[in-house]
């Protein structure tokens, strides 16, 4: 699920706690999130939270750990920001050389908006002011172990 960066870091442990409840015995939980390595309280970009992610919040590493401590076992963490980049920029070509179909019906404002947001992350990505994770937990541990395929 690709929820944590929308949840607020004040309900970390307690969403995890619920996925925790939700989840078979031998079930995986993957975790697929934007995250940063230091831990912060607040966005940094006011643009953002104001127009596409109110409450929003990029969790670190510190605090996925702190949420799934003694709820999970951590089988996987897999970084694939770089690869997000690159799927950002095709989602604003496509988005772009697509306009003149969707430009009667929203507008030039939400072009602006979604321009921006397609391209301000795929910079903050290239940059690696941010990072993308999927990170896969068992409630006990995978007997035999889990096997990771890329």
């Amino acid at each position: 699920m690709g929820v944590l960066e929308h949840v607020g870091y004040k309900n970390y442990r307690n969403f995890m706690q619920v996925a925790r409840r939700c989840l078979a015995d031998d079930g995986l939980v993957l975790l697929h999130t934007i995250g940063k390595e230091l831990s912060i309280t607040t966005t940094a970009d006011p643009f953002m939270t104001k127009y596409l992610f109110p409450g929003g919040n990029m969790p670190s590493i510190a605090q996925i750990g702190a949420a799934v401590e003694k709820s999970f076992v951590m089988e996987d963490w897999h970084l694939i920001g770089p690869d997000y980049d690159r799927t950002l920029m095709a989602w604003f070509e496509n988005f772009d050389s697509g306009w003149d179909q969707l430009k009667a019906k929203y507008g030039e404002r939400f072009y602006r908006l979604w321009k921006y947001y397609l391209l301000y992350c795929a910079g903050y990505f290239r940059a690696r002011h941010v990072q993308l994770w999927q990170i896969v937990f068992s409630k006990q541990g995978v007997p035999g172990g889990y096997e990771t395929v890329r």
